[in-house]
């Protein structure tokens, strides 16, 4: 097995400036670190997220057709009901309020700029997950 030590998601966004403004001012994630991309100009932006982190840099075009992007993010907070109000407050695209799943957990769903699907996701005291077997 490859050994790994650290892990991101790297997201191509088709603005990256208007992508920046969403998950460090919407969203409200923590900047790790910032570089210079070497694509004309523009810079790279580094976020923590969790256990692992979120990449901004380069820039991709729009598709002729625009389709949602198989690739989803899965974010666990604390307080899902709380961050819904926080959320919704900085104006960000909530698609789904807050629901108790059939499986147990509490999810909500929000969009960024370019329609990447986002779960924010709360693990109730009582959910397996919360226990170790």
């Amino acid at each position: 097995m490859v050994q790994v030590l650290s892990s991101r998601v790297l997201v191509r966004p088709t603005d990256p400036e208007r992508s920046l403004v969403f998950y460090r001012d919407v969203l409200g994630l923590e900047i790790y670190r910032e570089f210079a991309t070497g694509d004309h100009g523009e810079r790279g932006t580094v976020f923590f997220l969790g256990g692992g982190f979120l990449e901004l840099s380069g820039r991709s075009v729009p598709p002729e057709t625009p389709a949602a992007p198989e690739l989803r993010l899965w974010l666990q907070v604390p307080d899902v009901h709380a961050a819904h109000r926080e959320l919704a407050a900085r104006g960000a695209d909530v698609l789904r309020e807050p629901v108790r799943e059939p499986w147990g957990l509490i999810e909500m769903w929000v969009r960024d700029p370019d329609g990447l699907r986002i779960a924010v996701v709360e693990v109730p005291a009582d959910h397996p997950l919360r226990f170790r077997g």
